[in-house]
């Protein structure tokens, strides 16, 4: 009898993380269909580039050649939207006033690895997977789900 407890708790798990995978191949498959669509109508598609990850990215201005890693913390001046445009963050462009994250917590994968790829002075577009994003917690201004797309310029590099 406790065999078959044991058995029955062991297909469970492995019923439960195979119904976790097909989820996760099902937002990135749709992910990927919407970033495509994304470049493609803004004329990006030739300029795009993605990680192993999924994480697609336009470098508009490489900077300096010495780039953060993921024990920095980086001051940038940046917006964030959706893919429809609207807007759900921003440090504030008209005063110029930068903000600062430390690329080693409290912030999305999509910039952890995203941030590594441009030094100070460089600017880059990142169009971020939901996987490497919010995921499927929503917030009152990113819906569960989301394909994020920043526009980020490096102003400093801290280590």
């Amino acid at each position: 009898m406790f065999r078959k407890i044991i058995a029955f708790t062991l297909l469970l798990i492995v019923a439960a993380a195979c119904s976790k995978t097909d989820t996760t191949d099902e937002y990135s498959a749709v992910d990927k269909q919407k970033i495509d669509a994304y470049l493609a109508d803004k004329g990006l598609t030739s300029e795009a580039k993605s990680t192993t990850t999924g994480l697609y990215y336009v470098i508009v201005e490489p900077g300096a050649a010495y780039h953060p890693n993921i024990n920095s913390t980086v001051r940038v001046m940046y917006k964030g939207y959706l893919l429809d445009g609207t807007i759900f963050d921003q440090s504030t462009y008209s005063s110029s006033k930068p903000a600062d994250f430390a690329l080693s917590s409290g912030i999305i994968k999509g910039w952890k690895e995203g941030m590594q790829l441009v030094g100070v002075g460089g600017k880059i577009k990142l169009i971020i997977p939901s996987a490497l994003g919010y995921g499927t917690v929503a917030s009152t201004k990113i819906p569960a789900n989301s394909v994020l797309v920043f526009d980020i310029e490096v102003v400093d590099i801290y280590n």
